[in-house]
């Protein structure tokens, strides 16, 4: 389960969305993909601009980065890093407050991932409203993707 600061809880937020994907990949593979923040705009076409602050190109526990997504850029904080399990961070700009986390687990067959996302705000009221099923879409595009990058193995 997904370990949410009060704050995020879903039942606390407007705005909620999970998404998971069982891989035929070890853990480690999905994880290394997954830190490889700089990558994401590689093969996440929601993602831009990632810049991790201090550089290099793996996120850490307390890692703060700034990027680009549904337009809008957010700074972020790495809020929980549990290697080959758990990822979460804190986003936040102007009109969002939001709690983006990921949990694998490993199977027989590979890994199950899920991906969970809460918001504050007016912009993800707004979003909610005029597109409902857009994060959800564009969450299962990342988590999609990320089983393929997992699958080519380790990145450059």
């Amino acid at each position: 389960m997904i370990r949410w600061p009060e704050r995020y809880a879903p039942e606390r937020t407007p705005v909620h969305v999970k998404n998971e994907l069982d891989m035929d990949v070890r853990p480690e593979a999905t994880w290394t993909w997954l830190v490889r923040a700089r990558l994401w705009p590689t093969w996440y076409s929601n993602s831009a601009d990632v810049v991790i602050e201090g550089g290099g190109a793996d996120l850490a526990a307390g890692a703060r980065f700034r990027w680009k997504t549904f337009g809008v850029t957010l700074d972020s904080k790495v809020e929980e890093f549990v290697p080959f399990e758990r990822l979460a961070w804190s986003a936040k700009a102007r009109g969002i407050d939001a709690y983006h986390a990921w949990l694998i687990e490993e199977t027989g067959a590979g890994c199950h991932v899920s991906t969970e996302e809460t918001q504050i705000g007016l912009l993800p009221r707004l979003s909610k409203a005029l597109r409902p099923n857009h994060m959800r879409e564009k969450h299962q595009e990342w988590i999609e993707g990320l089983l393929a990058k997992a699958r080519t193995g380790p990145p450059p």
